[in-house]
């Protein structure tokens, strides 16, 4: 997916001028998979220390280049900020997580804290599934915990509709 681009807001995917930027980047991705509010309901993704975010960035950057997901980060066209990351999981990587009757390109996405309330996620996504479906991914799903009813409204927002349960606590939503 190529870059995005809003008044306030870029979504570019993981690229060379990021490697570049690694130190500062991983601060940041540090800062982001910390923060309890970002993950209130992904506690599972939380980064305990600045060496396990340069452990994802690392791995982000060599799984991206393999095709084995596509990592975009949000950020603030004032001030570069990294509010955010949408990842693209493949089919083919899903599979080796979940067990399904079909295996769609399932999207996650993180948000910073401070970023919340402010309805980015419902103006960004959109854009997001229309380069996906430019590119010719026309099947996306999510998984949402079923109490992150801010996250299941963005889905719906952007086209997505409730599937049914994904496992005791999640729900699958549909593009």
């Amino acid at each position: 997916m190529t870059a995005i681009e809003q008044d306030t807001h870029r979504i570019d995917p993981l690229g060379a001028a990021d490697v570049r930027q690694y130190e500062q980047l991983a601060q940041e991705i540090f800062q982001l998979l910390s923060d309890e509010h970002t993950l209130q309901f992904l506690p599972e993704k939380k980064l305990s220390s600045l060496s396990a975010a340069k452990n994802w960035l690392s791995a982000a950057i060599l799984n991206f280049h393999s095709g084995r997901n596509q990592v975009h980060l949000i950020r603030s066209q004032v001030n570069g900020k990294l509010l955010g990351i949408i990842d693209v999981i493949p089919p083919v990587v899903a599979q080796e997580h979940y067990q399904l009757s079909r295996y769609p390109y399932f999207v996650e996405f993180y948000l910073n804290g401070n970023a919340r309330g402010q309805a980015l996620m419902s103006r960004l996504l959109p854009k997001v599934v229309s380069r996906l479906q430019g590119e010719g991914i026309e099947e996306l799903a999510a998984v949402v915990h079923r109490l992150n009813v801010p996250a299941a409204k963005v889905l719906k927002r952007a086209g997505f509709k409730l599937a049914g349960a994904f496992d005791p606590v999640q729900d699958i939503y549909q593009f």
